[in-house]
C-alpha cells in the first residue's frame, strides 16, 4: 500500500511525473484548491483519507 500524501506532496509528485505532462505551478493558490478536489474524490470512493489532510488510494 502506498503511503498517504498531503495535497502539497501530491502536487509535487504529479508535477515531477514526465508521463503526465502537467503544467502545475506549485504556488499557494493551486495548492489551496487541491484538498477540496481530493475530498470530492474521497466522497466518491476513489481515494480515502487516513487522517485529516492525508490522502491515499482506498483499501482493497
Amino acid at each position: 500500500m502506498r503511503q498517504p500524501m498531503r495535497a502539497r506532496d501530491l502536487c509535487q509528485a504529479l508535477d515531477l511525473d514526465p508521463d503526465l505532462d502537467l503544467d502545475l505551478d506549485i504556488i499557494p493558490k493551486n495548492i489551496e484548491s487541491t484538498p477540496h478536489k481530493l475530498k470530492r474524490l474521497v466522497d466518491r470512493g476513489i481515494l480515502s483519507e487516513a487522517e485529516p489532510g492525508l490522502f491515499s488510494p482506498p483499501p482493497a
